[in-house]
């Protein structure tokens, strides 16, 4: 699988185009100061891994999918776009204290799954009124962290080869494969 194929796939899980795929080289050769802390990080394992959680394969913590989120977003992101994300980490906070009255890392796994499914319908909304008629107004934070999330864990050495099928490639051309009812999408 393309690189491109990826991001269209991560695009079309997330129901949004991928914001900073057009940029993505863009910042190529500046260097950038990470502007998130420790806990910023382990704030973006949380919400990774209430997004992706363990289960019989490793989970979004396990690929350690919060500091690709920090890594990623603040190497190639341009600046309105790094200053969502990292104001999201405010309003998700806010939101869990106005949905469960403490903060989203001392709630429980289902006050975390609760809060992240009314922020992501409200980011649904936000997006779907974006293409619909203001295609200036920003994306939403949980637009941007679902979608970080998504290709960090599936471009990760856990979500690539312990989650998906993996092939490695170079291997021989199997144009039309069998699929079994459930099962997960290939990987070369």
């Amino acid at each position: 699988m393309r690189r491109r194929e990826l991001i269209r796939l991560i695009a079309g899980l997330t129901g949004a185009a991928f914001v900073g795929a057009d940029a993505a080289g863009s910042t190529a050769g500046r260097e950038r100061r990470s502007i998130y802390s420790r806990a910023d990080v382990r704030f973006f394992d949380e919400v990774a891994e209430t997004i992706l959680p363990r289960t019989d394969t490793p989970g979004a913590k396990d690929a350690e999918v919060g500091a690709f989120i920090a890594r990623y977003s603040a190497g190639r992101y341009e600046p309105a776009h790094l200053a969502i994300v990292k104001d999201g980490i405010a309003q998700l906070d806010a939101r869990m204290r106005a949905m469960h009255g403490l903060t989203f890392m001392r709630a429980s796994a289902d006050q975390k799954r609760s809060v992240l499914l009314a922020v992501d319908a409200e980011a649904k909304r936000h997006e779907q009124a974006k293409a619909d008629a203001d295609r200036d107004r920003p994306p939403h934070y949980f637009t941007l962290m679902k979608q970080l999330t998504l290709y960090g864990f599936f471009t990760s050495e856990a979500g690539a080869t312990r989650v998906v099928r993996y092939r490695p490639v170079p291997g021989k051309y199997e144009g039309c494969v069998p699929y079994a009812r459930g099962e997960t999408f290939w990987a070369w």
